[in-house]
């Protein structure tokens, strides 16, 4: 074999080799994911995302919430839900918002999840109700691979409860613009389980102490979150 049939053999082996990396990247399904804020004056605190595998759940209504999330719930800080979800094997990708978003307005983001992982892959996501004590709102575990190339998802977004402080409406513990309180507080005094959010009195229901007012109360649904498969 001479010198030249032996540098094309190692350059086409090369040029193999090449072509196996690029089609061995995996092929990937995108979505848009898009949260509006239904409500007539809460601010929404900067959304946080996961798509992660079905066995996994951002919380279980009438449990305990984790302190991660209760840091959401009282103060809109996704600090130590973003870092929790970093380590965790089950999920595949977390993002968080960049701002609050405010009432009639709208965040978008974009996710993407290898084909290949698509069956096993399901969409979270969380906020707080900024004027409220410890109000949050959700979507829990939106599978994916039912979503058709340009096909989407509409679904409601309702308020919960955290169960971690005391819906006393008072200005010294309202974090939002309404209040400027304390937020995070590791103490917890209520019923320390996730329900469905009663919603808020307000001076006008007849809480006299209360700091909120008309506009602050809320029905459900609080948001919508449209999801739509884009790649």
């Amino acid at each position: 074999m001479t010198i030249q049939q032996t540098s094309l053999i190692l350059c086409a082996a090369a040029v193999l080799t090449a072509c196996g990396g690029k089609d061995s990247d995996p092929e990937m399904a995108t979505f848009e994911v898009a949260v509006t804020n239904l409500t007539a004056a809460q601010p929404l605190s900067p959304m946080t995302l996961a798509v992660a595998s079905p066995d996994w759940s951002l919380f279980e209504l009438a449990e305990p919430a984790s302190v991660a999330l209760e840091q959401i719930a009282e103060s809109g800080d996704n600090s130590a839900l973003l870092a929790e979800l970093e380590g965790n094997a089950q999920v595949m990708e977390s993002i968080s918002g960049t701002g609050v978003v405010m009432p009639g307005m709208t965040a978008t983001f974009e996710i993407s999840v290898p084909e290949s992982d698509l069956d096993q892959a399901s969409l979270s996501a969380v906020t707080m109700l900024v004027n409220t004590n410890d109000a949050l709102t959700a979507v829990r575990g939106v599978a994916l691979d039912a979503i058709e190339l340009g096909g989407s998802v509409h679904q409601s977004m309702v308020a919960y409860d955290a169960g971690t402080e005391s819906n006393n409406e008072l200005a010294a513990t309202i974090p939002g613009p309404a209040a400027g309180g304390e937020g995070f507080n590791a103490e917890r005094d209520d019923s320390d389980r996730i329900l469905v959010h009663p919603g808020v009195i307000g001076v006008l229901g007849g809480r006299a102490e209360s700091v909120l007012g008309e506009e602050h109360r809320f029905d459900n649904p609080v948001a919508g979150i449209v999801i739509t498969r884009i790649e």
